[in-house]
């Protein structure tokens, strides 16, 4: 087969209409060989290449004859130095990290690690034995699309409302998306699905990893998989898992269908993405890309024991960001998602190893500033999950301007807020609003942070309110996996229950859960499934069951109904009013010719919170008044931003409370917009004058509207 000299870049296999241009990264290697494959069941290559030419450490070549959809692999030359790092082994066949589709996937064998698994030297033995038959392998892409007159939603952070989801389980269940699209990017796209989303009132998705992964051995062994995916081999590579035709190049375009469609509704994709550490493992693990390329460029290694690999992610390696070639890797594969696939931003895993410099966290490390002066990455949505494993990797609150943040702290705040610890209901307030002691000082906003009471990682809602302990032993790890703390109050009966007053106290313990949520200042994230009452079972680490436990289930009944309106109603309720979602944090101070401030604490006898109150540990119950017209500014398209006054009262205590409500003109009064206690938001037409007892756990929102009826928002001339 011919072979040209060709390009040093753009790295990875790029089809130009003539032919491909192949070029690999690798700074130790020796030679480096390019494997052609004629069909995923093939044993062999049907063509080894050596590729030509090594310019600025790229190892690259032209093939002329060579078309998309061509299966390839690499084998890479070098030295077999484990204690010095070095790790190159030629009869492994290696993964382009640059890969666009994977044309097979891992097949696992004891032929798939570079060392002799038994070997008493363990990793210091060298295997010989060729892993052709089982090794993944890469697939050359035709990247065209016509992506017509779409338009991307923009949508102001500020305004955003994120549905954490999982491609295949959101659809797998679903009774009304067609069957062959279950479980697929075309599922999460459909009719149905986008119907869904919009009834909700969501408008971004954020995807659970769709970058191509490996079921760990140990978990093939046992029957399970990677469900989450959270063990990246391919970071270009969209997972074929999740493609109907499964096939590599045409999983590429179904993913930029599903992208379109949901642009088209008005809804943005954002995808969880994991650059902290590769499926590879540590030194015991696979050879399957990196680590047969170029080791000691690619991974974080013990600086006097280079055999071994630091471990920040608790995945047994972590990604070398202090190497321009591994930062130019991840800053390739974020532009080509947004500028090739079109997503509108990513949440970091463990983004704190992303800003390990050393040893320390460095929020201003190379990682960031790199993002930070790119044209197209700085314009995207940019999430961190602010930690990772390593010693002083809890980083809530410190990452950049341009940030936003799972904010872990409200997380646990409101569910110990609502468990009804004491000494609470100051931070509960800080969270409410926005946690402006993390964000406000470093000039960020309230949409710095992503507020969140459940995610995939821990227990889903209806778990969260039904279990004191976790139950995760068909994971097959005696139960020793997962968060052992569950911060939440389940009625004190543990497990599922058919007592009418243990599932009713239980909804309106979901109620209160959902209605802080959105009522909170920030970013509302709300977990996949958590409105549809979805339940694990107690398993709060579900990454490994690709079954029913983790699929969403549709066939919902009345009292799940209920729950799912509620929940709609409560997303309507922070889309339509302008004081839920302020860009800018609230003063605290009177508002201009007035006495009235832009917030207002109180006490249950109506009273504003004193000193002593705030640091009360037996302070169980608060009352907020937020000023619809104390928004005298403009949003961040330049608009008004002018709304209705709102009345919000909190009860985690378990006995009912009078709340005095705070005065008003004598033309006004405070509509009821909803009890928890109560269930379903509906038009109550209650105004209430002076005095309203809230039960005990529950919340309730006043509106105040005028006595002929209108809102005060109208009669102020919004």
């Amino acid at each position: 087969m011919r072979v040209w000299p060709g390009r040093p870049y753009p790295l990875g296999a790029t089809w130009d209409g003539g032919g491909v241009n192949f070029s690999l990264f690798s700074q130790h290697a020796t030679r480096v060989d390019l494997c052609l494959f004629d069909a995923p069941d093939a044993q062999r290559e049907s063509y080894c290449i050596r590729l030509p030419e090594q310019t600025d450490l790229a190892w690259h070549g032209y093939l002329p004859d060579v078309v998309p959809s061509q299966l390839y692999g690499y084998r890479v030359h070098g030295a077999w130095e484990p204690e010095q790092g070095h790790r190159f082994n030629s009869a492994k066949l290696v993964m382009d990290p640059y890969a666009k589709a994977i044309g097979r996937d891992l097949r696992w064998g004891d032929e798939m690690f570079g060392y002799r698994i038994g070997d008493q030297r363990e990793d210091l033995s060298l295997d010989e034995r060729d892993n052709a038959a089982m090794a993944p392998l890469a697939s050359v892409i035709d990247s065209a699309f016509t992506w017509g007159d779409e338009s991307r939603p923009a949508i102001p952070r500020h305004k955003m409302v994120i549905y954490e989801a999982h491609v295949k389980g959101f659809s797998q269940l679903h009774p009304d998306i067609p069957e062959k699209m279950r479980g697929t990017y075309a599922g999460l796209a459909s009719e149905a699905a986008i119907e869904h989303f919009k009834r909700l009132g969501i408008n971004a998705v954020e995807l659970m990893p769709v970058h191509h992964r490996v079921d760990d051995r140990h978990l093939v062994d046992r029957g399970l998989s990677n469900f989450w995916g959270y063990n990246t081999l391919a970071f270009f590579a969209p997972d074929t898992r999740y493609s109907m035709s499964g096939t590599g190049p045409e999983s590429v375009r179904e993913f930029k269908r599903m992208v379109h469609a949901l642009h088209s509704a008005g809804i943005e994709v954002i995808l969880d993405v994991v650059y902290n550490h590769t499926a590879e493992g540590n030194h015991l693990g696979p050879t399957l890309s990196l680590r047969g390329i170029d080791n000691v460029a690619y991974y974080r290694l013990v600086h006097d024991q280079p055999r071994y690999y630091m471990d920040y992610t608790g995945c047994g390696n972590t990604l070398n960001m202090q190497h321009p070639r591994v930062l130019q890797l991840i800053m390739d594969s974020l532009r080509y998602w947004v500028l090739e696939m079109h997503v509108d931003g990513f949440r970091f895993d463990l983004a704190s190893a992303l800003a390990r410099e050393l040893h320390e966290v460095d929020k201003l490390g190379a990682f960031f500033d790199i993002i930070h002066q790119d044209p197209v990455l700085s314009q995207v949505k940019l999430i961190a999950e602010p930690w990772d494993l390593g010693e002083g990797g809890y980083q809530v609150g410190n990452f950049p301007v341009g940030w936003n943040e799972w904010n872990g702290k409200y997380r646990d705040t409101m569910r110990s807020f609502w468990r009804g610890d004491s000494g609470t209901v100051s931070e509960f307030a800080t969270r409410l609003c926005g946690s402006s002691d993390l964000y406000e000082s470093s000039n960020r906003r309230p949409y710095a942070s992503v507020n969140f009471v459940t995610s995939h990682d821990g227990f889903a809602l209806q778990d969260l309110v039904a279990y004191n302990d976790k139950h995760n032993e068909a994971n097959g790890e005696q139960n020793r996996d997962g968060d052992s703390h569950n911060l939440s109050w389940n009625c004190g009966v543990e497990g599922p229950s058919d007592d009418p007053a243990v599932i009713g106290l239980r909804e309106r313990q979901k109620r209160n859960f959902v209605a802080t949520l959105f009522l909170s200042q920030g970013i509302p994230m709300l977990r996949g499934g958590d409105e549809l009452s979805h339940t694990q079972l107690g398993n709060n680490n579900a990454y490994c069951q690709d079954n029913e436990l983790s699929w969403l289930h549709w066939d919902l009944d009345p009292r799940q109904q209920q729950f799912l309106d509620f929940v709609t109603k409560v997303i309507e309720l922070k889309e339509r009013e302008p004081v839920l979602h302020r860009p800018k944090f609230f003063q605290g101070r009177p508002l201009r010719g007035t006495v009235l401030k832009d917030v207002q604490w109180l006490d249950p006898s109506g009273d504003e919170m004193s000193d002593e109150g705030w640091h009360a540990g037996f302070v169980r119950s608060i009352g907020v008044r937020l000023d619809g017209n104390s928004i005298q500014e403009t949003d961040e398209r330049g608009g008004p931003l002018v709304g209705n006054t709102l009345l919000l009262l909190f009860n985690a205590d378990a006995g009912e409370i009078e709340f005095t409500l705070p005065p008003h003109g004598d033309e006004q009064g405070w509509l009821l917009e909803f009890d928890t206690a109560a269930g379903l938001l509906e038009d109550t037409g209650v105004v209430v004058e002076e005095h309203y007892a809230l039960q005990g756990r529950s919340v309730a929102v006043f509106r105040l509207i005028a006595r002929d009826g209108g809102t005060e928002a109208a009669s102020n001339g919004a």
